[in-house]
């Protein structure tokens, strides 16, 4: 008994001194510890607070995003925004960031700052390469290919190039996610996990962008993958239909309202549909793809090389669709060197656990070129939804995903030693393989005159490749004994990688400094000078409206944030008829983009007048800008570090009792200009008849009407109106078919005044008019109407189609 004792004893010792058995399995703890610390890595350039995400992140989101914390924390609803385009509803915008996860931000945080903003960025990264990790824990891959994934995915392609477009990187980041409790919920029917799975779907797809069509596209190829896949649909059918009928339950239920209102908005826009000649001019060059592996050919990432790539003016100066860091494809040299080998060469590509998404990331690259492959044409003419984007390349977001979980499995067959062996006649024409994109990377840059530009870029390309073939190389003569040293040196290399070759640059990362504008509570002279004379205590009736022309991409949101009211903004969707009207294009970020129409054809126009356009900030003489201005049409009040400021005297009211109306034709006047002859402070202009039609003459002696704003949001406007004799409160703004209104508390109709304006006829007497934006109602009701009158909706998106060319041309 004693000896038994001694002899346990003895291997219990025995055991504490050995090496610990690192199975695969054990290896995901410290897995999911080397991706926490790598994304710490990567992302401390901006988590240190002195760099942080620019252009649309900050000219656009953190702007709505600020709208929305303004909104939420002066109890207003956020469904429209008064502060930019005479209007806009909000609440269809699909960069709203309504209904996505960061209203948490603006609901708990009434000045979210850049600070917190990047790091929800990253966050939603740092999620997305926690669920492929999880996947891959979950098809029982080696978590070293895991690690890869999940740090390609993060930090590869778009994902680190295009972090400033917060709303696609949300639903990128939400992709893995949602295909991962997908796989989890049909791998054990589960109708839980697709429940799960339908949330962070319809999340996905909430704010639709292209990401988002894009991801759901392979999810719904993923989910029919997965019924053909023992060549048996419809037992499969039955065993899956519960939990996938969950997922698309939830994920209608979650999205279909928002969607809905996004579609109305777009039909209503300056883009139903992208005409197919713009869609094509987005495409991805094919010169583009060479950057998944030389990754900086072109001179993207660093600040001594003019970028020379696809869509710049060493390819062609007219032709700029696309900027620098669109085509960047980038997720790391190990996954894209195993891809070309391993995966093309030896065929382990088409594994059947792997080859759907081989066949994804082939679909993705034949989308994202785009005109430069003949089945683009069919796909703009056919499948749903491609023609309400302008990019093609969009699909590089989907390409560098697909190419992550592909280089992670390719990872996981090497370490596991299940990759097949290459023969000397598969070596030779892998080797021809690496070599090839180096050789096309130098041949592009002799033609163009870029050798000494390329230099660099190819020798640090051909160090990583080297370094990740010399890692391959420790692997396999390590083996599986050390297991924990390999996905540790693995995690390192891949970090270390994308650092060198993703890292921050003037496209991801600025110095916060140049943003101060857009805080709150900024001390900017031009913000501090414009919100003081703008600032207007109620009763009254105005509240003018400022133009800021040219002073730099972050500017033209500024008044979401400061919550003044500019007449331009910077957003791709607006109004048809307010951009028809005004000359609003998607910026003013340049003075040079302001677009005088035949109805706005200077600031000395009745258009700018009627729009309350008191002040106009550009960081030139404005006579430069408008060359119809005479002397004395403006008057210069200020000059700021950034700005002179002018003043238009002839600016009216936000708010008019108008006593008359007569009938025009509103088409007609947008494409000539030419106002009838009428006193716009005593007449309004109607398309059809009021309903009460009758029009008294004045009387002389007759008292004249007045009105005033007494409370004003968001969403609500109301008006205390005075008029002796009857007339119109006369409202310049935007009119929507969304807003509603009531006189003394009945409801009354919402007239089109003016060509854009809103207006509400009251009789004789004092009255109190109530308007109030109601989408859910509105949209009801526009949809009521497509049902009696099925041409309303879609008539825009067929007006606009163009019919795909017969031959592709070559850009």
């Amino acid at each position: 008994m004693v000896q038994e004792i001694c002899a346990g004893r003895a291997a219990q010792r025995r055991s504490l001194l050995a090496p610990v058995d690192w199975t695969a399995e054990r290896l995901y703890a410290p897995a999911f510890a080397a991706f926490a610390v790598a994304w710490l890595i990567l992302c401390s350039p901006w988590l240190g607070g002195e760099l942080t995400i620019p252009y649309d992140a900050k000219a656009h989101f953190q702007a709505q995003l600020q709208f929305l914390a303004n909104a939420l924390h002066s109890g207003q609803s956020p469904f429209w925004a008064p502060n930019v385009f005479e209007g806009s509803p909000q609440v269809a915008d699909p960069q709203s960031l309504i209904f996505s996860p960061a209203f948490l931000i603006a609901y708990f945080n009434a000045a979210p700052s850049f600070a917190v903003v990047d790091l929800y960025v990253l966050a939603m990264l740092g999620c997305a390469g926690v669920a492929v990790i999880a996947f891959f824990y979950d098809r029982g891959w080696h978590p070293t290919g895991a690690v890869v994934a999940a740090l390609a995915f993060a930090f590869g392609a778009s994902a680190a190039w295009r972090i400033q477009h917060i709303g696609q990187i949300q639903s990128y980041a939400l992709f893995p996610v949602a295909l991962w409790l997908l796989d989890r919920a049909m791998t054990r029917t589960s109708v839980v996990w697709g429940t799960a799975a339908g949330l962070s779907i319809g999340l996905m797809i909430v704010e639709p962008n292209q990401v988002a069509l894009l991801a759901a596209y392979v999810l719904a190829g993923f989910v029919a993958a997965r019924m053909l896949e023992r060549g048996t649909p419809r037992p499969a059918l039955r065993r899956l239909a519960a939990p996938v009928g969950a997922a698309a339950a939830v994920a209608v239920l979650l999205a279909s309202v928002p969607i809905l209102l996004t579609y109305l908005f777009v039909e209503d826009s300056v883009r139903p549909v992208i005409p197919f000649a713009q869609a094509a001019r987005g495409s991805l060059h094919p010169a583009s793809l060479l950057t998944a592996v030389v990754g900086d050919l072109y001179g993207a990432l660093d600040p001594k090389v003019e970028y020379w790539g696809p869509y710049s003016v060493a390819w062609d100066p007219s032709n700029s669709t696309l900027t620098q860091n669109m085509g960047q494809l980038y997720v790391g040299i190990l996954p894209v060197m195993l891809l070309l080998t391993v995966g093309l060469i030896r065929g382990v590509a088409l594994a059947r656990e792997i080859r759907f998404f081989t066949c994804a990331l082939l679909t993705m690259v034949i989308y994202g070129l785009g005109i430069f492959t003949p089945a683009f044409s069919a796909i703009y003419a056919y499948v749903p939804g491609v023609d309400l984007f302008r990019r093609p390349a969009d699909a590089t977001f989907l390409i560098g995903g697909l190419m992550a979980f592909l280089g992670g499995y390719l990872v996981h067959r090497v370490v596991e030693g299940t990759a097949p062996p290459a023969s000397p006649a598969r070596c030779i024409a892998e080797g021809v393989a690496l070599a090839v994109p180096f050789a096309a990377g130098v041949a592009v840059a002799l033609r163009l005159g870029h050798v000494t530009d390329a230099v660099k870029p190819v020798v640090v390309a051909a160090a990583c490749l080297l370094a990740a073939g010399a890692a391959l190389y420790a692997i396999d003569k390590a083996g599986p004994r050390h297991g924990l040293g390999c996905l540790m040196g693995i995690a390192a290399l891949t970090t270390l990688d994308l650092r060198v070759n993703n890292g921050p640059n003037e496209s991801t990362a600025l110095p916060v400094a140049g943003f101060e504008f857009l805080k709150p509570n900024c001390t900017n002279e031009t913000i501090s000078f414009l919100k003081a004379r703008l600032k207007q205590p109620l009763p009254s009736s105005r509240r003018d409206r400022v133009e800021l022309v040219g002073l730099g991409f972050s500017w033209p949101n500024a008044g979401l944030v400061h919550g003044f009211d500019h007449d331009l903004g910077y957003n791709p969707l607006r109004l048809g008829p307010i951009a028809e009207a005004t000359g609003a294009g998607e910026t003013i970020a340049g003075w040079d983009q302001r677009r005088f129409t035949p109805l706005f054809p200077s600031y000395r126009s009745l258009l700018a007048d009627l729009l309350g356009l008191r002040y106009i900030a550009t960081p030139i003489p404005v006579e430069r800008i408008d060359k119809r201005l005479r002397p004395g049409d403006l008057v210069q009040i200020a000059r700021t570090k950034e700005a002179y400021i002018y003043e238009n005297p002839r600016a009216f009211p936000r708010v008019m009792l108008v006593r008359h109306w007569m009938r025009a034709d509103f088409n007609e006047l947008m494409a000539t200009g030419a106002w009838p002859k009428f006193d716009p402070a005593r007449t309004l202009l109607l398309e059809q008849a009021p309903p009460s039609s009758a029009d008294a003459p004045d009387t002389p002696g007759e008292a004249p009407g007045v009105a005033t704003i007494v409370h004003f949001e968001n969403t609500i406007v109301e008006v205390e109106a005075t008029a002796p004799a009857g007339g119109f409160v006369l409202v310049n703004s935007a009119w929507h078919p969304w807003w509603r209104a009531s006189v003394d508390g009945k409801p009354a109709s919402v007239l089109k005044a003016n060509v854009l304006f809103r207006a509400v006829q009251v009789p004789a007497g004092r009255h109190r008019v109530r308007f109030e934006f109601e989408p859910i109602a509105g949209a009801m009701a526009e949809i009521a109407r497509s049902v009696r009158k099925p041409d309303l909706i879609g008539r825009k998106a067929q007006s606009r189609r163009e019919r795909p060319p017969a031959r592709v041309p070559i850009l």
